[in-house]
């Protein structure tokens, strides 16, 4: 299904070592436009990077918190919100840090975290690939967005986060749900491979990951609402 020429994101600068919106952020930026996001809302986005979904949600009226571990990314976004003209309030902290500070305070939380399993090489990377290296098996930031959603959600507060398939759709899906969310897949599309997972691919088929011939990924939208 192609994506209604409205709910397209809007062209960011992206500097080095921050994540450029790609195939996965257009899903959101769907999902957003899907959810009736509006004025009198409050949105948090984690990780946000250049700040395109922050800056999505702004437009629409929302109320926006976007955070990032990375000050590259702080600093971007930060640029973004000014030369977009839209309030956005842009923080540098952990994912965890500001679902505790914040707690029970958002209508709407927004994650494209990293997702992408990771050889094994030591602690996740810094620069370009802490935006996509996701840990072994592709979890490491989703479970933390996983653990500390519900926490960060208001009543009927709903969390639209995008992942790969190869980290393990259901996983998610049971762990928020054990959280206490709602949770389903509200999209999906197949995308071919990019220069990041064509470079894992052996690696991948041999942890049984992938199919010798294929030659897509499957990106999800998970929506989970709080009761």
């Amino acid at each position: 299904m192609a994506v209604p020429r409205t709910d397209r994101p809007r062209c960011t600068l992206a500097i080095p070592g921050v994540y450029a919106p790609q195939h996965d952020s257009r899903l959101l930026v769907r999902a957003i436009h899907r959810e009736g996001v509006g004025a009198g809302m409050d949105v948090l986005d984690l990780g946000t990077g250049t700040g395109v979904l922050a800056l999505c949600a702004a437009r629409l009226g929302a109320r926006v918190t976007a955070v990032d571990i990375s000050r590259r990314a702080v600093l971007c976004a930060r640029v973004n919100a000014t030369l977009s003209r839209q309030r956005v309030t842009v923080r540098r902290c952990d994912v965890s840090e500001v679902a505790v500070s914040n707690g029970g305070r958002y209508d709407v939380v927004l994650s494209n975290p990293p997702y992408v399993p990771t050889p094994p090489a030591g602690p996740l990377r810094h620069g370009a690939a802490r935006a996509w290296d996701g840990g072994h098996d592709g979890r490491a930031l989703v479970d933390q967005v996983c653990a500390c959603a519900a926490k960060a959600l208001r009543p009927r507060g709903v969390l639209l986060m995008v992942h790969s398939g190869l980290c393990g759709t259901e996983i998610t899906i049971d762990r928020l749900t054990r959280a206490g969310l709602r949770a389903r897949v509200s999209d999906r599309v197949l995308i071919p491979f990019g220069p990041v997972m064509r470079s894992r691919l052996a690696w991948l088929r041999g942890r049984g990951l992938m199919d010798e011939g294929q030659d897509k990924e499957e990106l999800v939208v998970i929506r989970a609402e709080q009761p």
